[in-house]
């Protein structure tokens, strides 16, 4: 049961990549959480589908005791890199390797809807989490405030197509499921809020190497071959290219922060 055989497959293709460029996009998203959550030495945090450990570096340069996991080794060997001292696991996040009522937050920033169940996900979350823990969980914003959705309608459509029932990338944003669900597993939703997010990249060549890092983009090679790839989203970038070769993305991520 799971996703971990298969994002793990795709995820950690460019890992040094990933937590060079494209991981410290979400950077607004993970200050946000940890100013809101305000957290002290003596508690607890598990970062569920950590990536490369940026935010759980952040949260450990405020003294929290962090915890981190990811479906994908080659992550979390680079996450092992960043900070030494943080425990990484490579590990399924609807069967997660830790007790009951283990953690005051629980994190999940670009991760639950890459499971293969949410609601299983979510309840193992709740699961882990200590009475009155509180669940981060972080998604892309609606599509119409999201100019990365050039990006990832290019690579969409050199993805083979997808099962019967699955998930798109803003799936659990533009119809509230994301909020339905953590309510059904019996969360309380505590805070809302869609933070702006701008990526910069000082130029196509660094772009690329960043969007390209994700697991989807290692998923269109598969399929289609890199230098397709490349072509394709190398043209996606066009619009948002400015006249010095700098490209910008001005995106929103929701964060959503509830309750046991």
């Amino acid at each position: 049961m799971g996703s971990r055989k298969v994002q793990g497959e795709f995820w950690g293709q460019n890992p040094k990549d990933w937590a060079k460029i494209q991981e410290p996009t979400g950077d607004s998203g993970y200050k946000h959480a940890l100013q809101f959550l305000n957290m002290n030495s003596t508690q607890t945090l598990l970062d569920v589908g950590c990536g490369t450990g940026y935010f759980c570096d952040l949260a450990a340069r405020q003294n929290i005791n962090v915890t981190g996991i990811d479906a994908s080794k080659n992550l979390i060997e680079q996450a092992k890199k960043r900070n030494s001292k943080i425990e990484f696991s490579v590990g399924e996040m609807e069967e997660l390797p830790y007790s009951n009522n283990s953690f005051n937050v629980v994190c999940g920033f670009n991760s639950f809807q890459y499971a293969e169940n949410l609601k299983n996900a979510l309840l193992d979350a709740k699961r882990v989490l200590k009475e009155n823990g509180k669940l981060v969980a972080m998604i892309w914003g609606n599509k119409e405030d999201c100019e990365a959705v050039s990006c990832i309608k290019a690579l969409g459509s050199l993805l083979p197509p997808p099962p019967p029932g699955a998930r798109g990338p803003f799936a659990l944003s533009e119809n509230q499921l994301l909020e339905e669900t953590l309510e059904e597993v019996g969360f309380k939703i505590i805070s809302n809020c869609d933070i702006e997010s701008v990526w910069n990249y000082p130029n196509s060549e660094i772009a690329l190497k960043g969007l390209l890092s994700a697991g989807p983009a290692a998923k269109a090679i598969e399929h289609k071959g890199i230098e397709t790839v490349y072509q394709t989203v190398k043209e996606s970038l066009k619009p948002h290219t400015k006249n010095n070769g700098q490209v910008t993305y001005n995106n929103k991520w929701r964060v959503v922060i509830c309750e046991k």
